[in-house]
């Protein structure tokens, strides 16, 4: 099978194609022919070597897969043929820039027929860390108010979708041509950040969803009501800001994502039921992951780009 990888840290450039074994599935997992494959900007940053997860190279990147159950030697959830798709292994390295990959079953769900390939494999990552931030750690409830920053990129694109479903009143940050795209998501409220400061805007905040980083977190303090609770995933979890919170009577929780079977279930139940649907900005083939990547670097998405193999 073909792989991409890397030998050094560095710029796109570092990505190569190279032939390799084709990994042997262990008890309770299956060998998938993966179609297609999602992007996301944590593996630009794995690649420059700016997070260290994973060590170093020579190492292949990739969480988010859709494909086909090619062997299940030793596992009942799944046949041959079947169509699944899902983030196995994070935070461990689940090597998904490839044209096989091997998986554990229970990190994996049977694809909606409603959703291409492409669609399915933008979804992992984005959904689950939205529904964890949202279902699991906030607990969003219906008439609850949620603030979600960065509404138009991946995560924020399926958590303004999430809140709805969830009953939520929904107010999301855009800016320039993101209004639009995120308001044709449900979103009651859009704050263009880049005319308007969110702080002076919105007040008597249940939830607020971070998908920025930086001052956005410690600014939002002002705009929970009290007991309001800050779920992030991008800033670390640290004492300095945890007791800034905690002072102020609110809650503070960063996200470290799992592949959760439970929660990829229930995006699979909003997706049958018409409430939940990814966008995908681009498409790009395997042999283009250099060009994915600089648009990667280059931030400011709307949606998700994706690999097909």
């Amino acid at each position: 099978m073909r792989v991409i990888t890397q030998q050094t840290l560095g710029g796109p450039e570092v990505l190569t194609i190279v032939d390799a074994p084709e990994p042997q599935p262990l008890p309770t997992e299956v060998l998938v022919r993966v179609k297609a494959i999602g992007l996301n900007p944590l593996e630009a940053r794995l690649r420059a070597g700016e997070f260290p997860l994973i060590g170093l190279p020579p190492f292949i990147l990739g969480r988010d897969i859709s494909g086909v159950v090619e062997g299940a030697p030793q596992t009942w959830r799944f046949r041959p043929g079947d169509e699944v798709f899902g983030m196995p292994l994070f935070p461990r390295a689940a090597s998904a820039y490839a044209e096989v990959v091997s998986a554990p079953a229970l990190h994996l769900a049977r694809k909606p027929a409603s959703l291409s390939h492409v669609e399915a494999s933008a979804l992992p990552v984005v959904g689950l860390t939205a529904w964890q931030g949202l279902v699991d750690l906030g607990g969003v409830t219906e008439g609850d108010r949620v603030l979600i920053h960065g509404g138009g990129g991946g995560v924020g694109h399926v958590a303004i979708q999430i809140a709805k479903a969830l009953g939520a009143h929904v107010i999301a940050t855009a800016g320039g041509s993101k209004q639009t795209f995120v308001e044709g998501l449900g979103a009651d409220e859009v704050i263009d950040y880049t005319a308007v400061d969110f702080t002076e805007a919105v007040r008597d905040i249940d939830v607020v969803l971070d998908t920025i980083g930086g001052d956005t977190v410690e600014r939002s303090l002002e705009v929970l009501r009290p007991g309001g609770h800050l779920v992030t995933a991008v800033a670390e979890e640290n004492s300095e800001l945890v007791a800034k919170y905690e002072a102020a009577a609110m809650r503070f929780s960063g996200i470290a994502v799992d592949p959760d079977p439970v929660a990829l279930r229930g995006l699979v139940e909003l997706v049958e039921q018409g409430r939940l649907r990814v966008h995908v900005q681009e498409t790009f083939p395997f042999e283009r992951v250099a060009d994915a990547h600089r648009l990667l670097d280059g931030g400011h998405l709307q949606g998700k780009l994706v690999l097909t193999v």
